[in-house]
């Protein structure tokens, strides 16, 4: 599906419900310092936040989550609100809940211990293995991390490696490392 086809999709869908129901899945795009994210909320959350293309996404939501998909701004709108206000380093908790229908059982495992790192600092896959029991599937928690279908807010980007270096990131390296510099600089102390 090429883009455009995408787009006339969105277009057709988005027509068929005007003044009727709302879409089960509002989808669109957010442009921000780390690049294209491609986002899917649901009405149980949001179920993707990814750097991957816009219809491999669609195709995904599409396939796992519901097919009646449409660029509905009432419900991407806080979304997008929410992203400008972290990376602008005044957002530290999303407050728009996280709908992991696009994860495995496993990886939600993974993710829900992900979300409870605390802004501002990181943790290792190691450390996550030994939290879900798990110590030596680093392996499949590396798996996990990297196939996160909402990235930025399930913050696999504060799992580094065990010797402090990045590691891999869905968005690249340079993603990475931007969303831990914006986390470090807002929880800098004043005048630091």
């Amino acid at each position: 599906m090429s883009s455009n086809d995408l787009d006339a999709l969105l277009r057709v869908t988005s027509s068929t419900y005007r003044g009727e129901t709302p879409p089960d899945i509002a989808f669109g795009t957010y442009d921000g310092a780390v690049g294209r994210l491609v986002l899917a909320v649901t009405g149980k959350g949001i179920a993707a936040c990814s750097f991957e293309a816009e219809n491999d996404v669609f195709e995904l939501v599409t396939r796992h989550v519901g097919s009646f998909i449409g660029p509905e701004a009432r419900r991407l709108d806080p979304v997008r609100r929410e992203l400008d206000a972290y990376f602008s380093g005044r957002l530290r908790t999303f407050a728009t809940p996280v709908d992991l229908a696009l994860a495995t059982p496993f990886a939600r495992t993974v993710l829900q211990k992900t979300m409870a790192v605390p802004y501002g600092t990181t943790t290792t896959l190691e450390r996550i293995g030994e939290s879900i029991g798990r110590p030596r599937a680093l392996r499949a928690i590396g798996n996990a991390l990297a196939s996160n279908p909402v990235c930025v807010i399930v913050p696999c980007h504060r799992v580094v490696r065990e010797d402090g270096a990045l590691g891999d990131y869905a968005g690249g390296a340079s993603a990475k490392q931007h969303l831990l510099n914006v986390e470090r600089k807002a929880s800098a102390p004043a005048g630091r």
